[in-house]
This record gives C-alpha cells, sequence and structure tokens, in this order.
C-alpha cells in the first residue's frame, strides 16, 4: 500500500521498519510500566526486552530460511540479498528464539521467570498489532484471493518490488485481520494482568490466544512453502505454542499464595 515513508533517489525510510521500531518503543514501554507494578527491577528488564528483541529478529530470519531451505539452497546468494534483509520472516521462530534467551536471562539475573514473562506478554501483543500494520503497509504477509466487500487490492509497483505482493488482485487483509487480534489480546491481557492472577497465568493466556487467532488466520494467507499434512509450518508451531499456553493455564502446582497485587 504505502512501502516507502520517504524516499530521496535511492534512499527511502521502510514504513515497515519504522512501525517496527515504534511498536518496539511502545511495547517497550508498557512492559517496564507492568514491571514496576509487579516491583520487579526495570533496567534488567529493559534489557531483557533488548535482547529478546535482537534475539527475535534474528530468529524469525532462520525460521524464514529454514522452512524455505530449498530455495536458498539453490540460490545461496540470495541469503544476502536485500529482499531477505527486509523480509519480515517467521513470527513464531522469532518468539521461540526470544523466548529461550529471555529464560536464560532471567535464571542468569535470577529474575522471576514467570512473572517477567507475564510483565512481557500485553506489550509483545500491542507491539504486534502495530507492527502488523507495517506488513500491511509494505504489502509483505498477503491473504489469499478473495471477492468479499472488505478485500484488498495493491497496486503500489513498490510494493511488489520490495515484497513481491500480486497487485490487481483482490485479496484477504491477513495483515489486519491479525493486527485486530492482536489488539484485543492485548486488551484483554492488560485488562487481567492489573488484577490478582496466578504467576504464569498471563504468559499462558497471550499464547492460547494468538495462537489460535494465528492457526485461524493462517486459512486465509498466501503461504509460499506450501502446506504439510494440510496445514502450514506456522499452523502446526500455532498448535505448539496453543498446547503450551493452555498447560500454563490449568499447570496444577501454581500455588495461590504466588498471586501478585498490581497497584
Amino acid at each position: 500500500m504505502f512501502p516507502k515513508l520517504v524516499s530521496i533517489g535511492k534512499f527511502f525510510i521502510p514504513t515497515y521498519g519504522t512501525l517496527v521500531a515504534i511498536a518496539f518503543l511502545i511495547a517497550l514501554w508498557v512492559t517496564v510500566r507492568l514491571a514496576r507494578r509487579a516491583k520487579l527491577p526495570p533496567e534488567p528488564v529493559t534489557n531483557l526486552a533488548i535482547y529478546c528483541a535482537l534475539a527475535g529478529l534474528a530468529g524469525a530470519k532462520l525460521f524464514m530460511i529454514l522452512f524455505d531451505w530449498k530455495s536458498y539452497w539453490n540460490d545461496p546468494a540470495s541469503l544476502f540479498s536485500l529482499s531477505t534483509l527486509q523480509a519480515a520472516g517467521v513470527y513464531q521462530g522469532g518468539f521461540l528464539v526470544a523466548l529461550i534467551t529471555a529464560v536464560l536471562y532471567m535464571r542468569h539475573n535470577r529474575l522471576p521467570v514467570l512473572d517477567t514473562c507475564d510483565v512481557f506478554s500485553p506489550g509483545i501483543a500491542l507491539g504486534q498489532a502495530i507492527g502488523r500494520l507495517g506488513c500491511f503497509s509494505a504489502g509483505c504477509c498477503w491473504g489469499v484471493e478473495c471477492h468479499l466487500p472488505w478485500a484488498v487490492t495493491f497496486k503500489n509497483p513498490e510494493a511488489y518490488s520490495l515484497t513481491g505482493v500480486p497487485l490487481g488482485v483482490p485479496m484477504h487483509p491477513t495483515q489486519l485481520y491479525e493486527s485486530f487480534a492482536d489488539a484485543l489480546i492485548f486488551v484483554f491481557l492488560y485488562s487481567v494482568i492489573r488484577k490478582p492472577h496466578a504467576s504464569g497465568s498471563i504468559l499462558g493466556w497471550y499464547l492460547a490466544l494468538y495462537s489460535s487467532a494465528r492457526f485461524i488466520i493462517e486459512f486465509f494467507r498466501y503461504h509460499e512453502q506450501g502446506l504439510h499434512f494440510g496445514l502450514s509450518y506456522t499452523q502446526w508451531i500455532s498448535l505448539a505454542t496453543l498446547a503450551a499456553g493452555v498447560g500454563l493455564l490449568l499447570w496444577p502446582h501454581r500455588s495461590i499464595n504466588r498471586r501478585r497485587e498490581f497497584a
């Protein structure tokens, strides 16, 4: 739709990158605010957010390459192409790598793992809601063809050159579907975390709700890698993270005494 925010000659500032940067800053603000309420040290939480962001970017790219390994195997030079650099990657891959990084950091700095993950969850959902608007502006992560009243049609040649999105074809606005779903998840998580809750329950709700939404939205999204046993790679990952979220919510070993009060 509008992939370049500012363009001067060959130099341009991508709308997607700008929105992702804004999303990170707003998500960080929400997370630090919740960390203070939960009586967690704000400085280690801020550092953790930065490490997770870097790990998430690396993980998203890594999973993107793994999911489309045949293409990169046949054309190794594409690993270092501008399109690969600008690609958003696979969100679940970034989330998993960021989560591993977070657990290692929290254990090293003796932060309570579940409580820290809880304060991060609403900010992650809000950041995703904003970031998916960046996807929509760039044209990536597009949907399959449809002729519904709310279908979107990309016409900007720059969007095609940057992401490969088909032009002149009405499609499901899957980016907006996910942005709306993430915004609703944020509102729910933010309202729940402000009340007494068991440690890990906010993370559990995030994993369960986001995984469910992503699993459904994937049915309306175009998949370059095709389907595997009837589902996309992302849907299989969503099923695993959904199970993890439900497991956290039903985990019987969490004591009621571990509830935290939020001012």
